[in-house]
């Protein structure tokens, strides 16, 4: 009963995601309902406790990282710098090849540091440029950003700097480059089917005679500024982006230590305020390399900016407000959801496939994508299973590295079902819907999580590392 409690509540909120129901309202309404039916007694002290606390801090730590990444996406279209990137991109990979650019740009910039979130603001006006140029469908922008952003680059390449490549390294006592040649073999893997089925779709879209699409949400304004800026002036702000980032990861602990703290100029007297920088480095890392690029977009483009920012500023905080608040919930909704019996129950079962990695993998994934989060998922079945995976793969005679590949690419599964925060973001970002285009960014999940089962294979048939 327990386990069915968290099932339903997991296939109402997808439900609720796919019909196009917002997620701020029902992520508690099914968290709660599961609650209700467990122990009604916990729902007031769950919903304050665990929905709340866990909301709020999501939007603590990661409020200024959409606000920010919004608006610099809004100041790389009103500059005209999309408009010049694509006329760049369509010269060096040609008209029929704006689905590649678009995974090539995602990934330089989810590899080179930047938060996924950050990349879907920065890349989505330039990519609603290139498809509307090609005539390619706008519904296949999600997927498109899905492949480079959500897959290889997140998790599977190795030296990735994003969080999934980084959890592991604490459990198994590896480095973000383990496995380098699992990683690359599975990234290969995706790249390149993921590219074959986008081109299959493109391809099906234009026999049927179906363009850009108009009547669509979200658009980009047309570039009005004259002259466009040289492409490499335009793509400066992204590579700072990225560098900055890289520097500042560096730099902040070396600069403020482990802990930071200071005493507060109030009245009367008040104990300090410690901040824990290992914490927090890397969210005020992508911070300041947020700020650097928008500062660099106003240096080179201040006129065309200002024409417009007023009200382009304000559908960029609307925006990032929306995309936070979705993906916070669902964050709260994770944390509810796996504190309750039946979510025992599932990771209980799980533990008895027999087999070391495919065990890891199927138990990685199945509670990345109940939660909604590859690394709420990976956080929570590493931190309860750990020690088991280990035993069991010494067992066998199964590297740490091994270990740490097959788990960091299992999160990035089936954790974007329609319910996932970063889905849904993309969604609002690009302002369509479920119904318009999940079914592509499902597609890439499945493909993503084939890459798993491919790596195994591959350890397995060769004994690669």
């Amino acid at each position: 009963m327990a386990f069915l409690i968290v099932l339903a509540a997991l296939c109402f909120l997808m439900f609720v995601a796919y019909r196009g129901y917002s997620v701020i309202l029902f992520a508690p309404v099914a968290a709660l309902g599961a609650v209700l039916l467990t122990d009604p007694s916990l729902v007031a002290p769950m919903f304050t406790g665990l929905f709340m606390d866990k909301m709020v801090g999501f939007l603590k730590l990661y409020f200024p990282v959409f606000l920010l990444g919004a608006v610099f996406g809004k100041l790389i279209e009103l500059s005209g710098f999309s408009k010049a990137i694509v006329a760049a991109t369509i010269r060096v990979f040609g008209a029929g090849r704006a689905m590649l650019s678009i995974v090539v740009v995602c990934a330089l910039l989810t590899y080179g540091g930047v938060s996924l979130f950050v990349a879907v603001f920065a890349v989505y006006p330039f990519a609603a440029e290139l498809f509307r140029q090609s005539n390619i469908p706008k519904r296949l922008i999600p997927g498109t950003i899905a492949l480079g952003a959500f897959t290889f680059t997140m998790d599977a390449l190795p030296g990735t700097p994003q969080i999934q490549n980084i959890i592991p390294t604490t459990f198994f006592g590896t480095t973000t480059w383990a496995a380098p040649w699992l990683g690359t073999i599975g990234s290969v893997f995706i790249l390149a089917i993921g590219l074959l089925y986008l081109d299959w779709r493109r391809r099906a879209a234009l026999a049927a005679g179906e363009g850009y699409g108009d009547q669509l949400l979200n658009e980009p304004a047309p570039f009005a500024g004259g002259t466009l800026a040289h492409p490499l002036i335009a793509i400066l702000p992204l590579v700072l982006v990225g560098v900055v980032n890289k520097l500042l990861t560096v730099a902040i602990p070396r600069f403020y230590g482990e802990a930071h703290s200071f005493d507060p100029a109030v009245i009367g007297s008040a104990a300090p305020v410690v901040q824990e920088v290992s914490k927090v480095a890397a969210i005020w890392a992508v911070q300041g390399a947020l700020l650097v690029g928008i500062l660099a977009v106003l240096a080179f483009a201040w006129k065309p900016v200002m024409a417009t920012f007023a009200e382009g500023s304000k559908s960029a905080i609307g925006g990032a407000l929306l995309a936070a608040m979705n993906t916070a919930s669902e964050y709260g909704f994770g944390a509810v959801i796996a504190a309750l019996p039946g979510f025992l129950v599932v990771a209980n079962a799980l533990a008895a496939i027999p087999d070391p990695l495919v065990n890891q993998a199927v138990t990685v994934t199945a509670l990345a994508g109940i939660t909604g989060s590859a690394s709420g998922g990976m956080s929570i079945a590493l931190a309860a299973m750990a020690e088991t995976f280990i035993a069991n793969a010494n067992a066998a005679g199964i590297p740490m590295e091994v270990l740490h590949r097959v788990a960091a690419m299992a999160s990035g599964g089936m954790d974007t079902l329609p319910h996932n925060g970063a889905v849904i973001t993309l969604l609002a970002v690009t302002g369509l819907s479920h119904r318009q285009a999940y079914k592509d960014i499902f597609a890439i999940t499945l493909i993503k999580t084939a890459a798993v089962f491919v790596v195994i294979g591959t350890y397995y048939a060769t004994g690669l590392v």
